[in-house]
């Protein structure tokens, strides 16, 4: 069975692997946001430092082959069902409003790692004067989407992508896009070819254009879930099911978008706590949330 994913809010979260309930703190609704990142108690810190074996060479070039796969089996297991919608992205990132020129102006994104639309539908629901490309690693992702009632050429364009490897100037053009949606994706890539495909999304965007990051943060609760024998390198882990996922620092965030040529105007960590209904417990999440913009002028110069 695959560990659950939590990238939105409200999902429970595994329970510590020893059952413990011990000091859990109460939960306090709502998030912080914080430039600095979460400290971890000496119980957390030793968890960390005492996981040192990694997976072995064969297995990670594997799981780097077999990674669409990896991805396109979750999708064919979970179908629509697994993730919610994400009715909170508009208000998690006012720039999806604000950054037109004029009220009635038409704007352009790119849902990067699109899934099965969880994000792009309600907001094509929700703003009548979008037009959004849709693409992800999973070709049956991309055909889910497709398959939406919501679903209208004129409005989207859904295409399958390897971020990684494929121009997505052969689905966008150059320089067309106001807005790139980047939510719980890039943690999915290698960190080798991260870089890659950031110059990708670049190629795509607007001068004065804004990516919108929201990922997983160092010190999340599911980094410090997995147990021995799933770490892949620093930072980096494999799941059950052969998807794998990177926790960030906001220093190395920053530094991977300004190697792409994307300069940071807002990077930082996003404190909650979440609470898993079945166990009792209380766990503490943390996420990066991020805009980067390309230089150039702006679009409400």
């Amino acid at each position: 069975m695959a560990l659950p994913r939590d990238e939105d809010f409200g999902t429970d979260i595994a329970p510590p692997e020893d059952g413990s309930k011990d000091e859990v703190p109460p939960c306090v609704p709502g998030q912080t946001k914080t430039a600095t990142a979460r400290v971890l108690t000496r119980e957390e810190l030793d968890k960390l430092t005492g996981d040192r074996v990694l997976v072995s060479d064969f297995k990670q070039m594997k799981l780097e082959k077999e990674a669409q796969k990896n991805w396109d089996l979750f999708y064919k297991r979970n179908t629509t069902n697994f993730f919610k919608d994400r009715h909170w992205t508009t208000r998690e990132f006012e720039e999806l409003k604000a950054c037109r020129e004029f009220e009635s102006q038409r704007l352009v994104l790119l849902e990067a790692g699109c899934g099965v639309g969880n994000c792009i539908f309600p907001l094509l629901e929700e703003d009548l004067n979008v037009f959004v490309y849709a693409c992800d690693f999973s070709p049956r992702a991309v055909e889910f989407v497709k398959q939406n009632p919501l679903y209208r050429p004129e409005r989207c364009s859904a295409f399958q992508c390897d971020l990684t490897r494929d121009d997505l100037r052969e689905n966008v053009p150059e320089g067309s896009v106001d807005v790139v949606t980047l939510i719980f994706v890039l943690s999915a890539i290698h960190p080798d070819k991260m870089r890659l495909a950031l110059e990708n999304i670049s190629r795509v965007l607007k001068p004065g254009g804004v990516v919108l990051f929201r990922d997983y943060g160092l010190f999340d609760h599911a980094m410090l879930r997995f147990k021995a024998g799933n770490k892949l390198g620093e930072n980096f882990y494999v799941r059950q099911d052969g998807t794998r996922s990177y926790f960030f620092s906001k220093e190395l965030l920053a530094e991977l978008f300004e190697a792409a040529g994307l300069r940071s105007a807002a990077n930082d960590y996003v404190l909650r706590e979440t609470v898993n209904k079945k166990e009792g417990l209380c766990v503490p999440r943390v996420f990066l949330q991020s805009k980067f913009t390309k230089p150039g002028q702006s679009q409400s110069s």
